[in-house]
């Protein structure tokens, strides 16, 4: 979708006045008709605050933004502002305004939580975007199948989650994780490694992986046998997300690890009094590593109008727009206290902001950076792991087959650098 937004110049020509406005090219590339109205009507918004600064937003679908951003980019035609995946952003981060200095004098720069200006900074230690949000691994839980089950209290552990399990799974037709073993599910693999070796370190420091660490190995077993238990249903070796949020939602399954965008419809199909969301257990080491995705809004440095880019950035994460676009798009809000709106104070929230303002909890940034990692999360991984859960392999011949992956993977990335 493009939408073209006339510029209050033309406009202001038409109607015979000599009035022209600045207008700001905002690339919007995470793109649905739902999150575009959303953002229209903060843009909106800024425009009636700030007369004389028109905004053209062009709206850009996922599935073919990478190339349409870079051919942009390549002919010239420069956004002012663009929606930052994180994904992206070491590649454009020196291309993009370093916004250290601006978020010091802001209103709000102080309100920002210490995740966000943390992942702002991460690719190159500069604040090169203004994360809007956090799609941060959680814990759903469903309150009536533990009741059921005689679960009296949420579990804490890794060990507490696999006897919760194992309880649920004793009810008729019901288990106790909806396990996501089809496309898509690298997330639990990584997250639960992590956790039982308590860090989420990818690589030492001579640039070895720590998959197949004694722990990491730990935590792929963990999963191993939450299958083959019978603590996740039989077809759940090939669910993707559509099939562990439906396994949630219908009372299948009693836990489900996912991001917030997932209860936007599991709050249409579930009382709010039914479910809440929890943190993830902790492993050993008294941590959980729940990985993290995000995206932003950042400036190239190309801009004419960096004032009036900035202007249009900081409108959009102000806490009130924020809010806003948090509610709407199904992200976690980045200002602290916005876990004290209403909206947020509720047990479906609860699990996200204690992640996001407790030390126990430290998020995974998946190391997008490494050229084979499409091919290790969408291929390698996806049809190892099914062998794995089906019994064909060990725990142990998973990790060290991802390590010699990703070992390699780090040893070629290193070498370009």
């Amino acid at each position: 979708m493009k939408r073209m937004l006339m510029s209050a110049g033309l406009l202001a020509l038409s109607m015979g006045t000599s009035a022209w406005a600045e207008t700001l090219k905002l690339v919007e590339v995470i793109t649905s008709p739902e999150r575009t109205v959303v953002l229209q009507n903060l843009v909106d918004g800024f425009k009636e605050a700030n007369p004389g600064i028109d905004v053209e937003i062009v709206s850009v679908p996922w599935g073919q933004a990478f190339e349409t951003v870079a051919t942009m980019i390549a002919g010239g035609d420069v956004p002012d502002v663009i929606e930052m995946p994180d994904t992206w952003n070491a590649l454009y981060a020196d291309k993009l305004v370093p916004l250290d200095d601006r978020i010091a004098t802001w209103d709000h720069g102080t309100t920002l939580t210490e995740k966000t200006v943390a992942m702002g900074k991460l690719a190159n230690g500069k604040m090169t975007m203004i994360p809007y949000g956090f799609y941060l691994r959680a814990m759903f839980y469903n309150k009536k199948l533990l009741a059921e089950a005689g679960v009296t209290e949420l579990p804490k552990t890794m060990d507490d989650f696999m006897a919760a399990s194992a309880a649920v799974s004793k009810l008729d037709g019901k288990y106790g994780y909806c396990l996501r073993g089809g496309p898509g599910g690298t997330n639990g693999w990584i997250m639960m490694a992590a956790t039982m070796n308590g860090t989420n370190e990818f690589f030492t420091a001579d640039g070895k992986s720590r998959i197949n660490e004694p722990g990491s190995v730990a935590g792929i077993q963990f999963l191993l046998d939450m299958y083959q238990k019978g603590y996740a249903p039989k077809d759940s070796v090939n669910w993707g997300f559509n099939e562990i949020v439906a396994g949630f939602y219908s009372g299948t399954c009693a836990f489900l690890d996912q991001d917030p965008d997932a209860l936007i419809a599991i709050a249409d199909r579930m009382p709010a009094e039914d479910f809440g969301v929890m943190p993830m257990p902790v492993g050993p080491a008294g941590k959980a590593f729940p990985t993290i995705g995000y995206a932003g809004w950042s400036i190239f440095n190309t801009t004419k109008y960096a004032d009036d880019s900035w202007k249009l950035v900081a409108y959009l994460s102000s806490p009130e727009s924020n809010a806003a676009w948090s509610k709407r798009v199904g992200v976690i809000p980045i200002h602290t206290g916005a876990d004290q709106d209403p909206f947020f104070k509720t047990d479906q929230f609860k699990g996200w902001f204690e992640e996001l303002n407790s030390p126990n909890y430290i998020p995974t940034v998946m190391p997008t950076y490494l050229e084979e990692w499409g091919y290790f999360t969408s291929t390698v991984l996806k049809d190892t792991a099914q062998e794995g859960l089906l019994g064909q392999r060990t725990a142990q011949s998973l990790a060290d087959e991802w390590a010699e992956l990703l070992t390699d993977a780090y040893g070629n990335w290193k070498a370009k650098q």
